[in-house]
């Protein structure tokens, strides 16, 4: 499994990053691992995530989760889940207003597939964004997340 990769996609959006993969996992399990904070430090591509501070153990609609981060300096940000539609689509966002969103497609019983992304565009920080290089490193970052996703939901590892 070593050798899988994600698709990165092009959305003709700079400020719209995404990544694609199939996943060998019914929808249902998926979406379980996503809306449950207490597993994203395992599928975090980024090695930002360190940790749930504060949350419910699983996500819903307007629910607020506090995270512990580390991109060179440790921090702890305040997400709420803005989309949500069980076993297809969630999102979330903080005080920077961009979307981390995940959307889920069946091809079968057992298959899903899952497209992360991550939407700057409601973002009034896009000038941070760009100087920190956010919108090129987000891209892989996401790429990698799906690959240990798909990791996660296929093995439990």
């Amino acid at each position: 499994m070593s050798d899988i990769r994600s698709e990165i996609l092009s959305t003709g959006i700079p400020e719209l990053k995404s990544a694609r993969i199939i996943i060998d996992a019914p929808a249902a399990k998926i979406f379980d691992i996503i809306a449950r904070p207490s597993l994203h430090p395992k599928i975090d591509g980024s090695n930002s995530v360190k940790g749930v501070n504060w949350g419910p153990e699983r996500l819903s609609l307007g629910a607020k989760f506090g995270m512990q981060m580390k991109i060179g300096i440790r921090y702890k940000i305040t997400n709420v889940v803005v989309e949500f539609k069980e076993n297809e689509l969630i999102g979330w966002r903080h005080l920077g207003r961009w979307v981390w969103r995940y959307e889920l497609k069946a091809l079968s019983a057992n298959q899903t597939e899952v497209t992360e992304s991550f939407d700057g565009r409601p973002s009034p920080l896009q000038w941070w964004l760009k100087a920190r290089n956010s919108y090129s490193y987000v891209e892989k970052a996401v790429a990698k997340t799906l690959v240990r996703l798909k990791k996660y939901a296929e093995t439990g590892a």
